[in-house]
C-alpha cells in the first residue's frame, strides 16, 4: 500500500479546516486536524506529520508561539496560513523557522503547489545535509562543498570568501526564503547590521552568476523579505 504524506492542519475556522482537508484527501494526502496550538504540538510529537499547515490566529495560544515551540525540537516543514498579510508578519514567521507563508484567501492550486514544493525541499535538505552529499547542482550551477568550489557551465567562478559563504548558505536551504536578518546573522554574526553589505555582495554574486542580473534565474529576491535559491531551472 502506498504511504501517503501526512499533513497536520492547525486551523480554528471549521469551514477553512474542512476545505483544506477535502483538498488534501482528494489529492493523495492523509490529513489530521486540530483547532488548538497546544494540541498541535502534541500531535506533531505523536504523529510526526510530513508537513504542518499552521494558522496564526488560534483560540488557546498565538500561532507564533506554536511555531517557536515546534522549532525548538523539530525540523518538519511548516507553512504558515494566515490572514496576517503584512511583510512584518511574514518576516517574523520566516525568521522563527517557518518554511513558507500563504495569505488568506488562497486557491486550492496554490495550496497544493506550496505543499509539493516544501515536501521536495524537505527531502532535498535531508539529502544535502547527509554525510554522503558533498555537492549540489542547480541547472548549470555546481557547488562542491568539499573543494570549496563554485562553477557555472563548467567554468570556475572567482568568488570572495563572503560571496562563497552566501552561496553555500542559500544552497543548503535550497528552495527556502532566507530573510535578510537570517543571512546577516549567519554570515557576519548576531551583533551586526550589514544590510547594505549584503545587497552589495548579492549584486556582485549576480554579476558573476547570472546571464542577466536584472532577471536572475538562480537566486531570486523576495521583495522586502530576503532571497531564495531555486531548486531547479
Amino acid at each position: 500500500m502506498e504511504n501517503k504524506p501526512l499533513i497536520l492542519i492547525v486551523e480554528d475556522e471549521e469551514g477553512i479546516s474542512n476545505f483544506i482537508s477535502a483538498i488534501l484527501t482528494s489529492n493523495g494526502y492523509n490529513a489530521i486536524k486540530t483547532e488548538k496550538g497546544g494540541e498541535a504540538i502534541s500531535l506533531t510529537a505523536s504523529h510526526v506529520p510530513d508537513l504542518i499547515l499552521l494558522d496564526l490566529g488560534l483560540p488557546d495560544m498565538d500561532g507564533v508561539e506554536v511555531l517557536k515551540s515546534l522549532r525548538m525540537w523539530t525540523g518538519i516543514p511548516i507553512v504558515v496560513v494566515s490572514a496576517r498579510g503584512h511583510e512584518r508578519e511574514k518576516v517574523e514567521a520566516l525568521d522563527l523557522g517557518a518554511d513558507d507563508y500563504i495569505t488568506k484567501p488562497f486557491g486550492s492550486a496554490e495550496l497544493l503547489a506550496r505543499i509539493r514544493t516544501e515536501l521536495r525541499h524537505s527531502q532535498k535538505k535531508a539529502d544535502i545535509n547527509s554525510a554522503q552529499t558533498q555537492s549540489v547542482t542547480v541547472g548549470e550551477l555546481h557547488i562542491d562543498y568539499e573543494k570549496r568550489c563554485v562553477s557555472l557551465e563548467g567554468e570556475k567562478l572567482h568568488l570572495t570568501p563572503i560571496e562563497y559563504k552566501i552561496i553555500v548558505l542559500l544552497s543548503k536551504h535550497i528552495g527556502k526564503v532566507l530573510t535578510h536578518d537570517f543571512i546577516i546573522k549567519e554570515i557576519w554574526g548576531p551583533y551586526t547590521n550589514e544590510t547594505q553589505t549584503l545587497r552589495v555582495n548579492m549584486a556582485n554574486i549576480r554579476r558573476k552568476l547570472e546571464k542577466n542580473p536584472a532577471e536572475p534565474k538562480y537566486i531570486l529576491t523576495e521583495v522586502g523579505v530576503g532571497y531564495r535559491m531555486v531548486e531547479d531551472i
